[in-house]
């Protein structure tokens, strides 16, 4: 039965679409195959998720090599809730890239941008299900390779730069975890992380170990730019199409927090992690900078897309503040932003992506006045915006609810006064923004705006109605995330 296959599908998809899209000159052709493979993928991730709320963790042996001697694709609670995500984000965004993309990209490299994009998100995928730790390094680099293409085909020359940029990061942060697994490897025999797992158990304090485990948290961190970390991200962002900023800024960083929590949680476990190590105050530390530092920055850009760039710093902040806080409510808050961010920055991305579409620049002396002209896009800006602030109805209100109550759990009123003071500095930032767009007169630049295509109004209104009603039906995304935080913290293999 083609649902006993369904893990080889979710990654097969997409990397045999990279291939065929290759092979079309016509940028029209390879979208409709990029578009075809989005929703495909999108249909096989929310078919493993049911499989695996009904009937528990899947085990799928590569080539019959039954693990822990072959590869194996592990899908569990949480990184079904993951493939979803990032499927979810594919499927929507492609209606909306047919425009853009023939707008930013030359006509003779748009199969190409398709047939990368295809590669990008069969390797966010692959990380997610793969349950080997050499084989998620494969995957890490299909899509930091996918990545760095599709950031320096932005048509702003400092895309290139931008883009060099990342692949030094990339690379460090890749050694990095190639390192780490290497001394993994050397200590227990095998790549397989359950089976690594399992083997770790009576050496976790060994030096190697915890050498192993230094190696990893920075390799990853550097990947989910995680502060100081995150030098790669703002320009990256700021000059990579609009269609590619705004998948990678919902997608790539969520995968690699994925990745650090499998590591910390299921393969090193609770006690070594959390009970030996300063972990939690390492990150804590760091998350507060980052949702505080980041802001600032945030205030003072005058390109909305590098303003969006710095509040994706400050909001993964958030996401690692969960992993700081480390009790059940707190880790529930975290991983629930996977998501509620995801679509959040997705659809702000969107709406700037289709500004930009419509008067050629987003920064803000062009701005003013062009919400009267876009009123449905800037409404969108404004809703997605409201979220980040974490205003109740909105999923970002749900994030910093289990935020705060996880510090309140653990008797730390004041990291709940500093959660809320962080969401003062987005007040400035995305109000700064809404206050041109909306209350001042037409600038020349914007007077022959108009609301964008369908093609790319829908999905954007379509993600700006996902931040509404996930901030009031929270039974899919805060449900499955509390049972991915309650499967982490019971040490679960």
């Amino acid at each position: 039965m083609i649902s006993e296959h369904l893990p080889a599908l979710q990654v097969v998809i997409p990397l045999l679409g990279a291939v065929l899209c290759a092979c079309f000159k016509r940028g029209v052709a390879a979208w409709f195959v990029a578009c075809v493979a989005s929703v495909a993928v999108l249909i096989v991730s929310v078919g493993l998720l049911a499989q695996v709320y009904d009937g528990g963790t899947i085990s799928y042996a590569l080539g019959g090599w039954r693990p822990p001697f072959g590869i194996e694709y592990r899908i569990d609670i949480f990184n079904a809730y993951v493939l979803v995500l990032v499927s979810v984000i594919g499927a929507v965004i492609m209606p909306y890239a047919k425009r853009s993309v023939e707008q930013e990209i030359p006509a003779d490299r748009q199969a190409w941008f398709y047939s990368i994009y295809l590669l990008c998100l069969c390797g966010l995928l692959g990380i997610a299900i793969t349950g080997d730790a050499f084989n998620a390094f494969v995957f890490m680099e299909i899509s930091s390779l996918a990545t760095y293409a599709l950031i320096a085909m932005g048509r702003d020359r400092r895309a290139l730069l931008a883009a060099y940029q990342y692949l030094i990061m990339g690379t460090i942060g890749a050694t990095f975890y190639v390192i780490g697994v290497g001394l993994l490897y050397s200590m227990t025999g095998t790549l397989n992380l359950v089976d690594m797992a399992n083997r770790l158990a009576g050496i976790e304090e060994s030096r190697a170990v915890l050498a192993a485990l230094a190696f990893l948290t920075v390799g990853i961190s550097l990947k989910l730019a995680l502060f100081p970390l995150h030098v790669w991200l703002p320009n990256a962002y700021a000059y990579a199409p609009s269609m590619a900023t705004a998948f990678l800024s919902a997608t790539a960083t969520k995968v690699a927090v994925y990745l650090l929590l499998r590591y910390f949680f299921t393969v090193f476990g609770v006690s070594v992690v959390y009970a030996d190590l300063p972990i939690s105050w390492i990150f804590l530390v760091l998350s507060l900078a980052a949702m505080f530092g980041a802001s600032v920055v945030a205030v003072f850009q005058n390109n909305i897309k590098r303003m969006l760039a710095y509040s994706s710093v400050g909001q993964i902040g958030y996401i690692t503040l969960g992993i700081g806080i480390a009790n059940e409510t707190g880790l529930t808050g975290g991983i629930v932003h996977l998501f509620n961010h995801a679509v959040t920055k997705a659809t702000l991305f969107m709406a700037v992506g289709a500004i930009f579409f419509r008067i050629g620049s987003v920064r803000i002396e062009d701005l003013g006045g062009v919400g009267k002209q876009m009123p449905w896009t800037a409404g969108a800006f404004v809703i997605a915006g409201f979220s980040l602030l974490g205003i109740p109805g909105t999923v970002g209100f749900i994030t910093k609810w289990y935020l705060g109550l996880g510090a309140a759990e653990d008797g730390w009123w004041w990291l709940v006064i500093l959660i809320v003071l962080s969401s003062m500095l987005s007040v400035v930032y995305i109000g700064r923004f809404v206050e041109v767009m909306w209350f001042r007169d037409v600038v020349p630049a914007a007077r022959r705006a108009k609301e964008p295509p369908l093609s790319m109004l829908l999905p954007t209104l379509l993600l700006t109605g996902a931040t509404i009603f996930f901030g009031f039906d929270t039974r899919l995304t805060e449900g499955v995330a509390e049972l991915a935080a309650q499967w982490l913290l019971s040490g679960a293999r």
